[in-house]
């Protein structure tokens, strides 16, 4: 081996590379850890309204690790994700010792029954009622696991159902046997029942809404419960109205006309029901 001039050459040559290595990599750790490449800020910069300094240098800021050449990314934009209202959080370097982060906060629609609230977009968070309700109180959703989506999609159907009422829904829910019932400015409660079709509940809504003005001529705005199940109508309870058993009915029908006029208060029979579904 000894004697072979381009083994020996190609050695040489291998070991100064090796040399030339070790020398750039070191001088590149030293480089990379000289303190003018400390991060020295983080600019935050997109929807922020809900999100203040202190809260992020108390659960973000305080996580960091790292310079401008070795902080994680990824997990810089973990920690940020992590704050109450941070939705999505973007993070970019800016030479040579910055961090940009663009914050996408959470948009409050309404809360949901285990305390967290619901975004615009159907997905919950955890984050301050007090805070999400600065301008105004939030409707009000429930629902099984996993239906947050569904009951925020339905939300948006009933605010358009309902529309020429001039009555937004106060409340969603979804039973656990997938029975949707609402809850409208003014405290109606309305039982919607089971979607059979994907038309059923638009079209129990729409009978509702266009019978709506005759039955608050008659009772107006004492309407506390409207049962929507039924196939070719509704059912309605009103404040102060009470129901005969069968027995009070039958004396009620055997009273002369002109003496049942003078009996106050009035009482309210209901109509025959028809078989509702669910």
């Amino acid at each position: 081996m000894w004697h072979n001039v381009r083994l020996l050459n190609a050695i040489a040559s291998a070991l100064v590379a090796l040399v030339v290595l070790a020398a750039l990599a070191a001088g590149g750790h030293w480089l990379i850890q000289r303190p003018i490449f400390t991060l020295k800020a983080i600019q935050i910069d997109g929807d922020v309204s809900h999100i203040n300094g202190p809260t992020l240098r108390a659960n973000a800021v305080s996580r960091l690790k790292g310079n401008f050449f070795t902080i994680d990314l990824d997990a810089t934009r973990a920690a940020f994700e992590v704050v109450p209202w941070v939705r999505h959080a973007s993070v970019r370097r800016v030479w040579p010792n910055q961090l940009a982060i663009t914050i996408e906060e959470y948009k409050p629609l309404a809360t949901w029954n285990d305390g967290r609230l619901v975004s615009v977009d159907g997905e919950l968070f955890a984050a301050n009622l007090a805070e999400a309700e600065d301008e105004g109180k939030l409707p009000e959703f429930a629902g099984p696991p996993g239906s947050e989506k569904d009951v925020t999609a339905r939300y948006y159907d009933f605010v358009k159902w309902f529309a020429p009422l001039n009555m937004k829904p106060e409340a969603v829910t979804l039973s656990n046997r997938y029975a949707w019932g609402v809850r409208l400015a003014g405290g109606v409660q309305l039982a919607l029942g089971r979607e059979r079709t994907p038309e059923t509940l638009a079209t129990r809504s729409r009978r509702f809404v266009q019978a709506y003005p005759q039955v608050a001529a008659r009772w107006g705005n004492q309407i506390e419960y409207a049962d929507l199940r039924y196939p070719n109508g509704f059912a309605v309870r009103a404040a102060g109205m009470r129901f005969l058993s069968e027995e009070q009915a039958k004396k009620l029908a055997a009273t002369p006309v002109q003496k049942r006029d003078s009996q106050k208060p009035a009482v309210a029979q209901p109509a025959a029901r028809q078989k509702r579904s669910q």
